[in-house]
């Protein structure tokens, strides 16, 4: 940790930072945990390239998630000023990592249905925030169709093309789809409170053992959105999913839902790394129209 961020960490917890140790932060960031002089412990994230906004946004996120006081999320300490002059970071309470409650999986399932069920004001959100280090354009739209297409996938595929990770085929598989995406999104529900970003890698084990959910990228949506992307990557085991029909059933056709709704982080992973994601995202086209 240099001294510029050493020191606007220690003015903004008003204290000092006695030490820093790197700890993983994920794909993007840079990661410490820190001891201030007073006894306090701390986790701190940074990016020397991030937008201005980004770090602010994922604090009003967590904020957003913890209202629903359904899974424990960190609480927020410190956040930069977008547009200050302090390097960009995020100070959060350093949750201890613990070993996993023989209910875990139990508990992560009921909470998350809990989360969904709290509900958020529209499809959207009140501020737009990131997914990653992309923009994530959050303008309320009046269904959930209009958004998924207009700020999900229409903005993924225009970056794809610019960038030329897109082929014609991809284009037109896009088309088709969004010519029949109001049929093919389920039955009507109001929106949920979604985490956004949902793989294990920002699923936390607590010192008790309990789920906490980190780096969110938040909106009102599709409570579907969450569990797909769950079982994108996997490392969240069937009772998961169990528990959450048991507080929540899903709608019928559910399981047929899955691509379509994969296919919003695979073209995020296709435009955050490269083309390698692409054949993914094309295969998970084509097996919805």
């Amino acid at each position: 940790m240099d001294r510029a961020l050493r020191a606007a960490v220690g003015e903004a917890l008003d204290g000092e930072v006695s030490s820093a140790r790197p700890v993983g932060g994920g794909d993007i960031n840079e990661a410490f945990a820190v001891e201030l002089a007073d006894g306090r412990s701390v986790f701190v994230k940074t990016n020397a390239r991030a937008p201005s906004a980004m770090f602010p946004t994922e604090a009003r996120g967590l904020a957003w998630l913890a209202e629903a006081g359904a899974l424990r999320v960190p609480a927020v300490l410190a956040v930069s000023e977008p547009d200050g002059d302090s390097p960009p970071f995020l100070a959060l309470e350093l949750i201890r990592p613990g070993s996993p409650v023989r209910d875990f999986d139990e508990r992560l399932g009921r909470g998350l249905a809990a989360l969904h069920r709290y509900g958020a004001p529209a499809f959207g959100l009140d501020h737009d925030n990131f997914i990653g280090r992309l923009p994530q354009d959050n303008t309320p739209c009046a269904s959930w169709p209009e958004l998924y297409r207009a700020r999900r996938l229409a903005p993924q595929l225009r970056m794809a093309v610019d960038a030329g990770l897109a082929t014609r085929r991809m284009q037109d598989g896009f088309e088709r789809l969004f010519a029949r995406l109001p049929e093919l999104v389920g039955p009507d529900e109001p929106p949920s409170r979604l985490h956004g970003d949902l793989w294990g890698g920002n699923l936390h084990t607590t010192e008790d053992g309990a789920p906490c959910l980190i780096d969110p990228a938040v909106y009102g949506g599709h409570r579907e959105m969450d569990l797909a992307m769950m079982r994108l990557f996997g490392g969240f085991g069937r009772r998961v999913f169990d528990a959450y029909a048991e507080v929540w059933p899903l709608a019928r056709g559910h399981a047929e839902r899955v691509p379509l709704y994969q296919l919003y982080p695979l073209m995020v992973h296709v435009n955050l790394f490269g083309g390698g994601y692409a054949a993914q995202a094309q295969a998970a086209l084509e097996r919805i129209v």
